[in-house]
């Protein structure tokens, strides 16, 4: 019975009530695309290893570090393997097509990364090659580069023309492994750069590190920074993740818009839907009155009111939620590699459905209110 009084008082308007389902469902929509486009600010720090730490130039990471820090680095205890990593911030025909680019020590460098899975003979094909490059799968679809193709680079910071032979295409180990990146051999750039502009070889921008117990990053850390003190060129060193948050913590002012639209967005709805409450349960105090007389509880009569909120609340969130993956979807494939990582993760759907049964709730609540006090006389006059 409770559930068939429900269902007909929703029904009871059903312009109104369709009218406020896809209020919700747009707000809900709005609020999972917002919150996926906060995670995926946050895809390099939550994707960062606890085995890995990057060691970087204790001014900034503008200023390279000496190549000859590497064999200095492999003698740390606990460190397992070290790798480089520079920057070259190149342009793929224009400007709009970013993506990262890094010049890598390519015999370490993915023995760190075993989340970028690479084929063996594709690996081999890349050390054979010193023009060769690995791209991510992601990258490679969205240019559709395929193993053979050659790839002009405009280097910015390294200035020139440059051109790479795609060696390999590698695959993300997990669905939120970033496939989007461009990797070439840290010798090739070196050798160019000896010619060209020689005051800047045999440098790199970081030094990623491989250590054997993750509880002892801050020790290590700090070893490694003890041991280039007042060099010509001081160390940073933190864990992986650190690092990534270094990124983040620059653009945060617009992490933080973002939330506060998302979270306003929710809040104009919810006053939307208190409006609509209000004005239903305001049409039907005579209804509750009667109900009243034949002996039903004011409890169970607010109860009523809020059923039927909570029913028009999950019914667009729920909507909302469901067109959230291919909207996600859509807007990642427009966005091409911006967002290397942009899926709608399972605490973005809870934080949907959590958004949709309060506004359900707080809607409802001084109508039912209403409608559980309200005094049968007055009621049936109205």
């Amino acid at each position: 019975m409770f559930l068939r009084l429900t269902l007909k008082n929703a029904l009871r308007h059903r312009l109104r009530t369709s009218l406020t389902v896809l209020g919700i469902f747009i707000a809900i929509l709005a609020f999972g695309l917002l919150a996926t486009v906060v995670e995926a600010w946050y895809a390099g720090a939550d994707n960062a290893s606890s085995t890995r730490l990057v060691t970087r130039n204790s001014i900034s990471l503008v200023f390279p570090l000496p190549i000859t820090y590497r064999e200095k680095l492999r003698q740390v205890e606990g460190v397992t393997g070290v790798s480089t990593a520079n920057w070259f911030g190149g342009v793929y025909i224009s400007e709009k097509n970013f993506f990262p680019q890094f010049a890598v020590d390519g015999e370490t460098y993915f023995r760190l990364y075993p989340e970028y899975l690479v084929s063996e003979a594709a690996l081999k094909d890349f050390m054979r090659d010193r023009k060769g490059a690995i791209v991510g799968r992601k990258l490679a679809t969205t240019y559709g580069w395929k193993v053979g193709d050659v790839v002009p680079l405009r280097g910015t910071i390294y200035a020139g023309n440059w051109e790479f032979v795609v060696r390999g295409i590698y695959d993300g180990r997990e669905t939120k492994t970033d496939t989007s990146q461009f990797f070439f051999h840290w010798e090739y750039l070196n050798e160019n750069v000896k010619r060209l502009f020689p005051r800047r070889a045999n440098t790199v921008g970081v030094y990623v590190l491989g250590i054997d117990d993750p509880d002892r990053a801050a020790d290590v850390s700090r070893i490694i920074d003890a041991q280039f003190r007042n060099s010509l060129a001081e160390t940073l060193t933190e864990t992986e993740k650190a690092f990534q948050l270094g990124f983040v913590a620059m653009t945060e002012a617009i992490v933080v818009a973002i939330r506060i639209v998302s979270y306003l967005v929710i809040f104009i709805i919810m006053a939307v839907m208190a409006n609509t409450m209000a004005m239903s349960a305001r049409e039907r105090l005579s209804e509750y009155a009667t109900l009243k007389a034949l002996g039903f509880q004011p409890g169970w009569v607010g109860v009523l009111v809020l059923g039927e909120s909570l029913l028009i609340a999950l019914t667009g969130g729920a909507l909302g939620v469901a067109a959230t993956f291919p909207v996600a979807r859509q807007f990642a494939i427009t966005m091409g590699t911006l967002f290397p990582v942009f899926h709608v993760s399972g605490r973005t759907v809870i934080l949907q459905l959590a958004c949709a049964a309060v506004i359900g709730v707080v809607a409802a609540v001084a109508p039912a209110i209403r409608a559980g006090r309200v005094r049968i006389a007055e009621g049936l006059r109205a």
